[in-house]
């Protein structure tokens, strides 16, 4: 990652459509993954799995394979992850007053 400042540094790791999305899901608990996807209105199967993978690269979520059959598969977020949880809530209620204000 190149960002040189710490709000640049945030906003790649959240950057994204669905990053906030999935996040938020993902403060409620573990979710297998065709929960996570059912969960997220129009996110296709494709973009699901690039945003996971790169959530994971960062290490602010940890995927789990079980070996059964078939394969289930959970995510979850991982002490950093779950960290963002009062910055996510922040930014919800700013935009909710924004939503307020403009609307």
């Amino acid at each position: 990652m190149m960002a040189t400042c710490g709000t640049a540094v945030t906003l790649a790791l959240i950057s994204g459509r669905w990053k906030m999305n999935i996040l938020w899901q993902l403060l409620e608990g573990k979710m297998r993954y065709s929960d996570l996807r059912n969960s997220i209105s129009n996110i296709s199967e494709r973009m699901l799995v690039m945003q996971l993978r790169e959530m994971e690269k960062d290490n602010l979520v940890v995927r789990t394979v079980y070996p059964e059959v078939p394969p289930r598969v959970e995510y979850e977020l991982t002490e950093l992850g779950l960290s963002m949880e009062p910055m996510l809530k922040s930014i919800e209620d700013w935009g909710n007053e924004y939503r307020k204000k403009i609307v």
